[in-house]
């Protein structure tokens, strides 16, 4: 028995270093298959209560499952703990996993040097060689319709012992999504104990390039778009897998601009606490010595501790990668300090397109964000149709550079990270750091600047861990040293040398007026270290399309004429074109992209009309409200005197367009309600047009303001016990000479809830003399309670 239990443990999890993790409780005779003996082994292995070193999490945490959507699944260890091995498996709720049936959605293997189906029981993901790991990451696809709650399982091998916890942060449970149009479902709030702040820096390293993706590689134009992100709250998220893409995310992911996403993360002020931003990269990848990969720093504190990102692979339809509410603080309390991740693409739902440069093909209705699938369609440059591993376009590296503020980690950096690492660390001799500055190793000498005996400049970086006296400073976290290529002197005095610039950027205008630049970098640096003065970026103003509006759009040149549709007699024949550039005030293009002609070929006699089928009902011609839709057919062959109908409308209902409130211009401010002392003034305007569905409310439409006139005079007390019943009637001296009728009642409110006026008048007599005598007006709001 013992002999069968260790043989069978060596074919279980192929790591001979756990040989005491676990005790199998079957007799030998029971076959129910090598799934079923791996769960039972993992529930009867060693459990901690609250353990909460590892964790399962699909990317987004979601609360439930698209059926047929692909989740990102990540398995982590917080430092610093680690894991040699693990399994990942995906049960429906209630199995027990000896059957097929069990088993719910399908792994996607990311990373092929991590990760491997296991070899004698295939629904599950597992190492492939034993070694430490802080991170592994697959994709899941979600099973159909109707399968119900789903349970993803992990068990960690780590020193001889395993972990697998039925409820706990190695088991997530997603059920099913009902679907309710319109509804929105937001993640839960993801909680942080973590104090004070950090401060991050975020390299993106791009490596789409047409030596690691050949397939259909664009050779001219290709490029990453400005890479744009925050650090938010969990209420708010700029994008993420399975939602919709706002109309930023959408100008990004389709045109590469980043101005309506930075807009609308800014409108999120309360819940952001840094705006994320990089360049452009044109082309989409050179050599790190040529050129330095983007980086941006940015901040995060308890309350906004995720992050995300994302920028466009051009060209492409609506193509990105990016990172979705990544959490930087650790269930310690502290900070992360380094994070990795490889990073593949993922389709906004809005263009249909297939292949890199495919034509515009709006996605009607828009559909869910989702990971692009090596099975997506066999025009795909991503296609394979064995479905392998998704490659990865880019790689992200978050490090953590600095901390502020008093830290509450229940783990301290002094004690176990920080410790750990000094005795690791090459403390060198001439390093003249504080010793309450606690760094990282230096990293090794980056490549030098200069490929010639020109001379150039190479840097080494080291991190600062703790400071541990915040009134000393910690100095020197970049180190630069002047070299050159391997068989020169360093010798020779040299200057400060430039390379030549690098062709101008695309003009940031679509039509007008706009701006473009165009970069150079340094060859070789002065040889006393200074740095040189000499500009590395120029700009100026550029034009396209002088006559254009924000009406106009860009297309291309037509395309080559299709063969014609008849191999005799009259036929028709379609060529294309593709819009480059929307409208900037986002209205439809109305250039044809589309052209259709007749072709006539050689005679066919007395041959009938021959018709294709009607196509698809093409897009509406508005984006709200009604328009028109149109369908064709083509002549295949026949007579030119065929009178088939090639061409039919119809009118199309979308939602009712939204208007907003229309307010007219403010009145006058009326005179001082008072004749002397303190009063009040009011000036209104009208609600011209009353908002509709979707439109913005009107805003206020009374404003209010003190006046003074003058300082009350004293002894009137007599006049104004002479008004006896007159009351207001006295008013009538109240401009000196002018005889003046009473107060008219007050008029009805003009607004019955949401703040509205009421008038009276004081008219002068007919008689009056005084030529400066003027009829009064007052103002006052009614009302004011909301609708």
């Amino acid at each position: 028995m013992e002999i069968y239990v260790y043989a069978l443990l060596l074919q279980c999890f192929v790591c001979s270093f756990v040989p005491t993790a676990i005790a199998f409780s079957e007799e030998p005779s029971r076959s129910d298959g090598f799934c079923g003996r791996i769960l039972r082994a993992q529930t009867q292995g060693t459990r901690r209560d609250g353990y909460h070193e590892f964790r399962l999490r699909v990317e987004g945490d979601p609360e439930s499952y698209q059926p047929g959507s692909s989740y990102r699944v990540v398995l982590l260890a917080s430092s610093p703990a680690y894991f040699r091995g693990f399994t990942l498996i995906a049960l429906k709720e209630g199995r027990e996993g000896t059957a097929a049936g069990h088993y719910a959605g399908q792994f996607q293997i990311i990373e092929e040097e991590d990760t491997q189906f296991m070899t004698n029981c295939p629904p599950a993901v597992t190492e492939t060689t034993p070694r430490r790991r802080t991170r592994i990451q697959v994709l899941w696809t979600a099973p159909p319709a109707g399968s119900g709650c789903v349970i993803l399982k992990a068990s960690i091998v780590q020193k001889r012992v395993i972990y697998f916890q039925d409820e706990g942060s190695l088991t997530v449970q997603l059920c099913e999504k009902e679907h309710v149009p319109g509804e929105a479902t937001l993640p839960p709030a993801l909680e942080c104990c973590a104090c004070g702040t950090a401060k991050y820096r975020l390299t993106f390293f791009g490596n789409w390039s047409e030596k690691i993706h050949p397939k259909d590689f664009p050779r001219r134009a290709n490029h990453w778009s400005a890479l744009i992100g925050a650090s938010h709250t969990a209420g708010y998220t700029p994008w993420e897998y399975g939602g919709y893409a706002s109309e930023g995310v959408r100008q990004v992911a389709e045109l590469g601009s980043p101005i309506k996403m930075e807009e609308e993360i800014r409108q999120k002020a309360d819940e952001v606490l840094t705006v994320i931003k990089t360049k452009a990269q044109w082309p989409a990848w050179q050599p790190l010595n040529l050129r330095a990969p983007p980086s941006a720093e940015f901040s995060v504190d308890r309350v906004r501790h995720l992050m995300s990102f994302l920028t466009m692979l051009g060209p492409s339809p609506d193509w990105n990668v990016g990172l979705t509410k990544e959490d930087l603080c650790t269930p310690e309390c502290g900070w992360v300090q380094r994070m990795e991740a490889e990073l593949l693409p993922w389709d906004a739902g809005t263009d249909s397109g297939v292949t890199y440069e495919s034509p515009n093909k709006p996605t009607v209705p828009q559909d869910r964000i989702r990971p692009l699938s090596r099975l997506d369609h066999p025009q795909s440059p991503f296609y394979d149709p064995l479905g392998g591993a998704m490659p990865s376009l880019a790689r992200v590296v978050v490090e953590r550079i600095a901390r502020k503020g008093e830290q509450c980690n229940t783990v301290p950096d002094l004690v176990d990270d920080i410790v750990a690492d000094i005795g690791q660390q090459e403390q060198e001799k001439e390093d003249d750091a504080p010793e309450t500055c606690i760094y990282s190793a230096w990293s090794p000498w980056s490549a030098c600047s200069s490929a010639t005996c020109d001379k150039g400049r190479r840097m080494r970086q080291r991190m600062l861990k703790a400071q541990l006296d915040p009134t000393v400073a910690c100095p020197r976290t970049q180190d630069f040293q002047p070299c050159m290529a391997p068989g020169c002197s360093l010798e020779e005095p040299s200057a400060c040398m430039m390379s030549e610039w690098i062709g101008w950027s695309a003009c940031s205008a679509s039509c007008g007026m706009g701006m473009r630049s165009r970069e150079r970098y340094v060859q070789q640096y002065p040889e006393d270290g200074a740095l040189c003065q000499l500009h590395t970026e120029e700009t100026e103003k550029c034009q396209v399309n002088a006559e254009c509006s924000p009406s106009s759009c860009i297309v291309t040149e037509w395309g080559e004429w299709d063969p014609c549709s008849a191999t005799c007699g009259l036929g028709m024949r379609r060529r294309e074109r593709m819009v480059k550039m929307p409208p900037l005030d986002g209205s439809m293009c109305k250039a044809e992209v589309l052209e259709v002609d007749k072709c006539m070929m050689p005679d066919c006699g007395a041959a009938p009309c021959m018709l294709s089928p009607w196509s698809d009902w093409g897009g509406c011609s508005v984006s709200c409200g009604v328009g028109m839709r149109t369908r064709q057919r083509m002549l295949k062959s026949g007579p030119a005197s065929c009178s088939e109908e090639l061409e039919q409308s119809d009118k199309c209902m979308l939602p009712e367009c939204p208007v907003d409130c229309m307010v007219s211009e403010w009145s006058e401010w009326s005179e001082c309600n008072k004749s002397c002392g303190k009063g009040h003034t009011l000036r209104s305007r009208m609600v011209k047009l009353e908002p509709g569905p979707g439109g913005s409310a009107c805003p206020e439409t009374v404003q209010r303001k003190k006046c003074k006139v003058r300082k009350c005079g004293g002894g009137g007390g007599g006049k104004r016990r002479r008004r006896g019943k007159q009351g207001r009637d006295a008013a009538v001296e109240e401009q000196p000479g002018c005889r003046m009728q009473p107060w008219t009642g007050w008029t009805g409110c003009t607004k019955s809830c949401g703040g509205g006026i009421q008038e009276r008048f004081m008219l002068v007599k007919k008689k009056a003399k005084v030529a400066s005598c003027k009829d009064r007006k007052e103002i006052r709001g009614c009302n004011v309670e909301p609708c």
